[in-house]
């Protein structure tokens, strides 16, 4: 006679095998939240604070507050202001350029400049404040810019003193001049292309560049 087994498990076998998997996991659980952790840190958090750049732009007498009006060849007008760097940061590079929008003949010199001579600039630097009244400088002068004529300025110079600390201070006399020239009006009526009873409107603009970045150790 055969016998038949029977291989069908114990349900209590089942719930055995789950509850050893089970307690296998949990082992492993505990052993993963009982691991060793350290940390540190700053008790006092440490304050970092960017730098300031600013240009300031002040009228020395009337600076660029007036009109200049009634010009004749060979006429120099002079008017003064102080640059200020009023950021926290020293600064470099300062440069001019003018925007200027009137007569043409004013702006820009004719053909081969030999006519029609427009507007030029020349920018002087005085180490302290000039006096506007008698145009006088009682320290030492510095050329910042040389003669050129406003029409060339609408890209930016720089000037020959560009450093500018942080809370230093540029004195500069602005000279204006209309070149000696001539014209002759026949009659009443005024020559071609010419200067006269011309009007220029222009934007002196002062741009001042950080220093340059560095990197530190401490």
């Amino acid at each position: 006679m055969i016998e038949v087994k029977n291989n069908k498990k114990k349900p209590w076998r089942l719930f055995a095998g789950a509850a050893i998997v089970i307690s296998v996991a949990a082992i492993a659980g505990q052993s993963v939240l009982a691991s060793l952790n350290a940390t540190a840190f700053n008790t006092t958090a440490q304050n970092i604070d960017a730098g300031t750049l600013k240009l300031g732009l002040t009228d020395n007498g009337v600076g660029f507050s007036q009109n200049i009006t009634n010009m004749a060849p060979g006429d120099i007008v002079n008017r003064y202001v102080t640059l200020k760097n009023e950021g926290s940061l020293d600064g470099q590079l300062l440069s001019l350029k003018t925007t200027q929008t009137g007569t043409a003949t004013l702006i820009s010199d004719g053909v081969n400049g030999s006519s029609n001579k427009g507007l030029t600039l020349t920018v002087t630097g005085c180490s302290v404040a000039w006096t506007p009244a008698t145009g006088v400088c009682g320290g030492t002068t510095s050329d910042e810019l040389v003669k050129t004529t406003i029409g060339s300025l609408t890209s930016e110079k720089t000037l020959t003193s560009a450093i500018m600390n942080s809370g230093t201070f540029k004195y500069l006399k602005m000279s204006i001049q209309l070149p000696d020239q001539s014209e002759t009006t026949i009659n009443g009526a005024l020559p071609a292309n010419t200067v006269q009873g011309g009007s220029v409107a222009i934007t002196y603009t002062f741009n001042l560049a950080q220093r340059t970045a560095t990197e530190k150790n401490s």
